[in-house]
């Protein structure tokens, strides 16, 4: 063999040599990213801009927590994970994406990612007009429900990523998309028991699309509002009593004084009549003793989903007893709703605690905020 044909093939063998991969443990990580609020997730970057998220609380009162690594497509080829090490691995940025839950659809379009989300369970309960619109034209297709999600459909859809809504470790529809190779991973936003806790969560859907720098500001804009809001609560000169919730079948349900709920009627400088109990969830309550303590009670918030005076008094003669219903002081998000009836309060309310805020500020002290129009608590009909 001549020096030249020799020289030639030494060259098409090492041109066809692949590139060696880069193997990347878990523990080669860069400093976290900054989460200030929220407590169910963290985010970490390696060194080879990988982003690490570590969901803590998929779950109220979970012992189980998830790990996923984010894999920038263009690294992909020279990357190697250790598949054993996280419960999925996720190519980014995502082009299809599949979300369970109503809370997981304002952060997608406060991030201008919208046009990703392919399908959704419980199409009718979607309140955006944007994605509404999205429903209507086809372009998001409908997968049955979350407690039984049509996996068979999903897998049809082929997204490449599910973010997956559930309250316990168990679900079989999730099971079965994962063994066809979707990666599924857990949203826990809304176990968070603060506001902007909740309203963080922006920054666990950010890496999914590359978008890390637009949630921070996003949500810095939010603090800042939200924080803003709160200062101006305080210049308010008297501070109301508020009572919450309605019965359903003989017990009267409202939020624990440690929760997201009551928290809002802390910070818009008003007097929650069951501040003091340390539930972070619901109370039950007999109807007696919420008469008791609340029939003077200046406002009456979220009577659940009630729209009317008149519906309230049909649906219990006693309501009439409490001063709100008296003096007509009763505010409900029930009258805020989508197209197709779903409550804007459930889907967007998480990730805008600055708007619920300034309601309640409105309702509570108007003369802070006279020009104000609500988003979500309205007056009953």
């Amino acid at each position: 063999m001549n020096k030249a044909l020799l020289f030639l093939l030494l060259l098409c063998i090492c041109s066809c040599k692949q590139p060696k991969k880069e193997n990347i443990s878990s523990a080669v990580l860069s400093q976290p990213i900054t989460i200030d609020y929220a407590q169910g997730f963290t985010i970490e970057r390696t060194t080879s801009d990988i982003t690490i998220i570590k969901v803590s609380s998929p779950w109220p009162e979970s012992e189980d927590s998830f790990t996923y690594a984010l894999v920038p497509k263009e690294k992909l080829a020279s990357i190697t994970l250790d598949k054993d090490a996280y419960n999925a691995i996720i190519a980014v940025p995502v082009e299809k994406m599949v979300v369970t839950s109503t809370t997981h659809i304002p952060a997608l379009e406060a991030l201008g990612e919208a046009d990703k989300l392919i399908g959704f369970p419980d199409t009718e309960y979607v309140s955006s007009p944007m994605t509404r619109k999205r429903i209507n034209e086809g372009l998001v297709q409908e997968l049955g429900n979350n407690e039984s999600l049509n996996s068979e459909m999903v897998i049809a859809l082929n997204p490449e990523v599910v973010v997956g809504f559930s309250i316990n470790h168990e679900n079989k529809a999730y099971e079965t998309i994962q063994r066809s190779n979707i990666p599924v991973v857990y949203n826990g936003d809304w176990t968070e028991e603060t506001p902007l806790g909740k309203a963080e969560w922006i920054k666990f859907f950010a890496p999914f699309f590359q978008k890390e720098k637009e949630a921070d500001s996003i949500f810095k804009s939010i603090e800042d509002n939200y924080n803003n809001a709160k200062a101006l609560a305080k210049k308010a000169n008297n501070r109301p009593k508020v009572l919450s919730g309605a019965l359903y079948k003989d017990i009267w349900y409202l939020p624990g004084g440690k929760s997201w709920a009551s928290k809002f009627i802390e910070d818009a400088n008003a007097e929650y009549l069951w501040n003091s109990t340390s539930s972070t969830g619901s109370l039950s309550l007999s109807l007696e003793s919420v008469i008791e303590r609340a029939y003077d009670a200046d406002f009456w918030i979220s009577p659940s989903q009630f729209g009317s005076y008149l519906e309230l008094s049909k649906a219990n003669q006693h309501y009439a007893q409490f001063s709100a219903f008296r003096n007509k002081k009763v505010y409900t998000y029930a009258n805020s709703t989508g197209e197709t009836g779903g409550l804007l309060y459930f889907e967007l309310a998480p990730n805008r605690p600055d708007l619920v805020l300034k309601d309640l500020i409105h309702i509570f002290h108007p003369e802070l905020l006279p020009n104000y129009r609500p988003t979500f608590f309205k007056p009953l009909d």
